[in-house]
């Protein structure tokens, strides 16, 4: 599916990839699993089992831009990663650009489409807070520690 997106009045043609796991070639595969190898390993330093057994139910978004892999996401389904529906695995490879809101988005579609999401939890890392809170999210729980990196969990409710 190509997305235009508009940023700072210049049109950019995005391509937003959804796929199952069953529906994803190797390459994409392996696409996935290197970009958020290389932001939630590499960059952020932290040493963790990115590959919980959980990629397999879950319906896997990602937008590319020419060719390049600028923004990851994917949907738990509920009883999965957690009790309820959840996204998790959110990466942008290219900050501050606005990618990052678009998977968010687009993320909260595909909850809705495949699994009827009317409540989506997630666990985000404390700092990006505000960045949850501007596609709809709100806390609802104290800060705790995952993988040596403050969390907290937040919920959003379709109205």
């Amino acid at each position: 599916m190509q997305v235009n997106y508009y940023r700072m009045g210049i049109e950019q043609q995005l391509v937003l990839h959804k796929k199952s796991f069953k529906e994803l070639t190797v390459d994409e595969l392996y696409e996935l699993l290197r970009v958020r190898s290389e932001v939630f390993v590499v960059e952020q330093n932290c040493a963790y089992q990115d590959m919980d057994g959980d990629d397999q139910e879950s319906i896997h978004l990602w937008l590319t831009s020419e060719g390049k892999t600028i923004a990851v996401a994917r949907v738990c389904p509920a009883g999965t990663h957690m009790q309820e529906i959840s996204i998790g695995r959110v990466v942008t490879t290219e900050r501050g650009k606005g990618y990052g809101k678009q998977i968010m988005l687009h993320a909260i579609d595909a909850a809705i489409e495949y699994f009827g999401a009317k409540r989506i939890d997630i666990e985000a890392q404390e700092y990006a807070k505000g960045f949850y809170e501007s596609v709809g999210f709100e806390q609802s729980s104290d800060t705790f520690m995952l993988d040596g990196i403050p969390h907290i969990k937040m919920t959003w409710t379709k109205e």
